[in-house]
């Protein structure tokens, strides 16, 4: 298989910061989205949405503009990074630009949740991986499900109206716990498993089962403070409003 798809050659140390990924598409594919969601933020007065959507430009622009993308040819820990910052960081900051609809139901919910987590498991078990570095379209299929599950599921845990507080809360503990899960499976792996970034780490230093536990760290500990820093928001508000609600219970 091509490592080497859409994102160029593996670079080396010496020649990383010089691997920027200036492609006209992309490029004006992120402005016009960051467009669309600063116009759609302003006409639908989303509090801080213009904030949002620059921040998940910026993101996004280091995902897949900067250094990093040429990376994530050379080292599987950078991939599962660019990664993370997708569904951990750009995504919930689109979901969060995008209007909040609170008309969402546990169910869709759930939903949501299984299918992100389908996605986040097929495209890192070894064969699809090996197979969206096979072609541009391939990679891009990876990529945009990736993202785009995380986006609805983001919408649906901001969207949910307090009643679904408990759903939410689930959700993101089990994106935590799922997340960890695979983390833990390529940490304690006894052999490399992805053949793609078998001959591209030594140049930086890492053997590639150093460079795939490395992989599996990030996905088991830094992927996962998002989910748990909006879980302890979630869970301080319900504990508030409940508290909120025994003391005029008992005023009463």
């Amino acid at each position: 298989m091509n490592s080497e798809v859409y994102c160029g050659p593996s670079p080396t140390p010496d020649t990383l910061w010089q691997a920027w990924n200036f492609d006209p598409y992309l490029l004006s594919a992120l402005f016009v989205a960051t467009g669309l969601l600063i116009s759609n933020a302003k006409t639908a007065g989303t509090p801080h949405g213009r904030f949002y959507a620059a921040a998940a430009f910026v993101t996004l622009f280091i995902a897949f503009v900067s250094p990093l993308c040429a990376l994530s040819s050379a080292l599987f820990s950078a991939r599962i990074f660019h990664h993370v910052m997708l569904i951990a960081i750009a995504a919930p900051l689109v979901a969060l630009a995008l209007p909040m609809r609170r008309r969402r139901t546990p169910g869709l919910l759930s939903a949501a949740f299984l299918v992100h987590t389908i996605f986040v498991w097929i495209w890192h078990a070894p064969a699809p991986y090996a197979f969206a570095l096979s072609s541009n379209w391939a990679y891009w299929a990876m990529e945009l499900t990736l993202l785009g599950s995380a986006i609805v599921l983001w919408q649906l845990i901001f969207g949910a109206r307090r009643e679904h507080c408990l759903p939410a809360l689930a959700a993101l503990f089990g994106s935590i716990v799922q997340m960890g899960m695979l983390g833990a499976l390529l940490t304690f792996a006894r052999a490399p498993l992805y053949g793609d970034h078998i001959a591209t780490t030594e140049a930086f230093g890492l053997s590639p089962l150093a460079d795939q536990q490395l992989a599996g760290i990030l996905m088991w500990v830094p992927a996962a403070l998002p989910y748990l820093i909006v879980a302890l928001i979630f869970s301080s508000a319900l504990v508030q409003e409940r508290f909120a609600a025994s003391a005029g219970h008992d005023r009463g």
